[in-house]
């Protein structure tokens, strides 16, 4: 089973990027074979800073890799260094219906909030198909909110067979990650980069704890009893902790007695037993960037061949003449 996802590099990965898609990707990366790709194409429908999109390309491989994605499990590369893609991308626009590309949620939310579409945004379905075809991936793990991008992508694949042929593009299957876990950001909603309330995952231990002791709580008394369910810091700690360490800070909650800033303590111990071996990974593969770029490098060669093959696939079935597969 090829398994394949990406991930935009549109600022620092947060507690709510790791619990909710992270972590389950690399669950995954053991099937057969997994791509996992840096989505720079992606990112420039929102990023328009040179220096920032190269910076935040650069954390997110770092990230990615001091959390377990592992090169000789995975795929990783910058979906920019496989050029095939924005080809295959041209391949399924001459076949896109508009009324398809007018449904999508997140052009239609630009739209009724006032806010300028430009065409990245309109055909950012499409250039997500091509993601997903151009690796006959199998299984793409996706958020809620990313389903409808994987019907659009069956949708293209069926209309493009049906004229060019039934075995030229598999088609995909959704994996909806699991959202049961929620994460909530250090005001109560749900975690995002767009409300500003987010958690990195690699902060400096006095940053993380100064961070973590903003998070919003009520102002019960010290000595009443709280309700843990009700609470972020222990809804966050449930996400890090045994079973039996959550019932035991949930009883502590109940008995009155106890602040919100032991149960933040509590928070941070917990997040830093979880993370800790990633810091030093971290902090080591960015003393070698050179290994790092040797890495993305290798995956994208990986990447292209595969890309290579399926785009010369649909070229021949449009009737394209062939090229010889260079990599």
């Amino acid at each position: 089973m090829k398994v394949l996802s990406g991930i935009q590099p549109t600022g620092r990965f947060h507690w709510g990027n790791y619990f909710g898609a992270i972590r389950q990707y690399i669950e995954l990366q053991g099937n057969e074979q997994s791509f996992y790709f840096i989505a720079d194409l992606h990112a420039l429908t929102t990023i328009r800073d040179a220096g920032e999109l190269r910076q935040n390309i650069a954390d997110s491989a770092l990230d990615l890799l001091a959390l377990g994605l592992d090169p000789e499990q995975a795929t990783l590369f910058r979906q920019s260094d496989v050029p095939e893609v924005t080809e295959l991308t041209w391949l399924l626009m001459t076949i896109t219906q508009m009324h398809l590309l007018e449904k999508c949620h997140a052009y239609k939310d630009k739209k009724s909030r006032g806010i300028a579409a430009d065409a990245g945004l309109f055909t950012y379905p499409v250039l997500m198909a091509a993601d997903i075809l151009i690796y006959d991936s199998d299984l793409v793990p996706v958020g809620q909110d990313q389903v409808q991008h994987i019907e659009v992508t069956r949708d293209l694949a069926q209309r493009f067979n049906s004229l060019y042929g039934e075995d030229c593009l598999v088609l995909p299957e959704k994996h909806v990650l699991d959202a049961s876990a929620k994460v909530p950001g250090t005001d109560g909603e749900k975690m995002s980069k767009s409300y500003g309330n987010t958690i990195p995952l690699f902060e400096t231990p006095k940053r993380l704890k100064k961070i973590i002791n903003k998070i919003k709580t009520d102002s019960t008394p010290v000595e009443d009893p709280k309700d843990p369910e009700t609470c972020a810091v222990f809804t966050l700690y449930k996400l890090f902790a045994s079973p039996q360490q959550q019932e035991e800070l949930a009883a502590r909650y109940r008995a009155g007695g106890m602040g919100y800033g032991e149960a933040k303590n509590a928070l941070y111990e917990a997040a830093m037993e979880q993370f800790g071996a990633a810091f030093e990974r971290r902090a080591e593969l960015e003393s070698r960037p050179d290994d790092v770029e040797d890495i993305l490098q290798a995956g994208a060669r990986q990447a292209r061949q595969k890309a290579q093959a399926v785009v010369e696939r649909v070229r021949s079935a449009c009737g394209l003449t062939a090229r010889p597969v260079m990599v």
